[in-house]
C-alpha cells in the first residue's frame, strides 16, 4: 500500500483542489483529509458520513468549591493565572497542564478529559474518505491527525485498497509533522512568490529529516515565471522530483464553485490535461 500526502509551505496555494483532482483521477483508493484545523476537502467531495466519533484530548481543569480551603497553592503553582481569585478556572487561560491537580493538597481539583473535535468515515463519489475536525482553538491536532491516519490506513487494509491519498496540513508544525511520518512520498505544491520557494525550502527540510520522498508542482506558475524557475533549480539542487507546472486558471474556482473538481467540470480543457499529467508523474514516481 503507497500513502501520498498532499502538503505546502503555507496555505492557499491549490493544495486541495489537487488532491481533489487526483481523486478523480485514481483508482483503488482511500481519501484522508488531514488537515484537521482546517478541514476543506469534504466541500468539494460531498462525503455521505457514516460513522462519526467524538475526539477527545487534554483536559481542563476543575476546582470542586466544596472541598477547596483557599490555600491559595494552585494559584501560587499556575503558571498561566488561569485560577481566578474566586477558585474558579478560566477555561480559556488553562493550558491542561495538570501541576494544580497534582499538588492540591485537598484533592479538590478534577481534570476531565475535553471532547475538541470529532473524526468521520464517509463514502464519496470518488471512494471512502476518512476526515475529523477539531473544534475551535483546540489542541492536539497532531494527535487527531495520527488517528485518522491510522484509521484510514485500517480502513484500506479492510477493502484492499491499494493507496491513500491524503490532504495534508500547511506548515512545518506538529499536524504537518504527523502527518507525513511513514508515507511513501509527499507532493510539496508551491506558488512562484519569494516566500512561496521561502516555505516550500523548509516543508522539503521537514521530510528529508523524516526520509520522505519529496516530489514537488508549481502552480499558477505563470503568475512569475522566474520564481517558478527558481522554485524548479531548488527542487532539482536539492534532489527532489519536479512534477511539472500548472497555470493559472479561472476553472478551479468555478469548479470549486459548483462543487466538483477540475475533471468533472471541464474534463477537456488544456489545465486538466496538464493536471492529469502530473497525477500520471505521481503515480509512476511512487510506484
Amino acid at each position: 500500500m503507497k500513502e501520498l500526502v498532499v502538503i505546502s509551505g503555507k496555505g492557499g496555494t491549490g493544495k486541495t483542489s489537487l488532491t481533489a483532482a487526483f481523486a478523480a483521477l485514481s483508482e483503488n483508493k482511500i481519501l484522508c483529509d488531514a488537515d484537521v484545523d482546517a478541514a476543506d476537502l469534504h466541500l468539494l467531495m460531498k462525503p455521505d458520513v457514516g460513522i462519526k466519533t467524538d475526539f477527545t484530548g487534554g483536559g481542563i481543569a476543575q476546582i470542586d468549591l466544596s472541598k477547596c480551603i483557599e490555600c491559595g497553592l494552585c494559584r501560587d503553582l499556575c503558571r498561566f493565572d488561569a485560577i481566578r481569585e474566586n477558585y474558579v478556572v478560566d477555561h480559556i487561560d488553562c493550558e491542561g497542564c495538570g501541576v494544580c491537580v497534582d499538588f492540591c493538597p485537598e484533592k479538590a481539583i478534577a481534570f476531565p478529559i475535553q471532547i475538541c473535535g470529532e473524526w468521520y468515515i464517509s463514502e464519496t463519489r470518488f471512494g471512502p474518505m476518512v476526515h475529523a475536525r477539531l473544534g475551535i482553538a483546540e489542541e492536539n491536532s497532531g494527535k487527531l491527525v495520527t488517528l485518522i491516519r491510522n484509521e484510514t490506513k485500517k480502513l484500506a487494509e479492510q477493502r484492499d485498497l491499494d493507496l491513500i491519498i491524503t490532504d495534508g496540513p500547511p506548515g512545518i508544525g506538529c499536524p504537518v509533522i504527523a502527518s507525513i511520518g511513514g508515507a511513501s512520498a509527499v507532493l510539496i505544491v508551491a506558488e512562484p512568490t519569494v516566500s512561496g520557494l521561502h516555505d516550500m525550502e523548509r516543508v522539503a527540510r521537514l521530510a528529508a529529516h523524516f526520509k520522505v520522498p519529496a516530489m514537488v508542482c508549481v502552480n499558477k506558475y505563470d503568475l512569475n515565471p522566474g520564481q517558478a524557475d527558481a522554485i524548479e533549480k531548488v527542487a532539482e539542487d536539492q534532489k527532489m522530483v519536479v512534477l511539472g507546472r500548472i497555470p493559472f486558471d479561472p476553472i478551479f474556482t468555478e469548479a470549486m464553485i459548483q462543487g466538483k473538481t477540475i475533471h468533472e467540470y471541464k474534463k477537456e480543457s488544456e489545465t486538466s490535461r496538464i493536471v492529469a499529467g502530473i497525477w500520471n508523474n505521481v503515480i509512476s514516481t511512487i510506484q
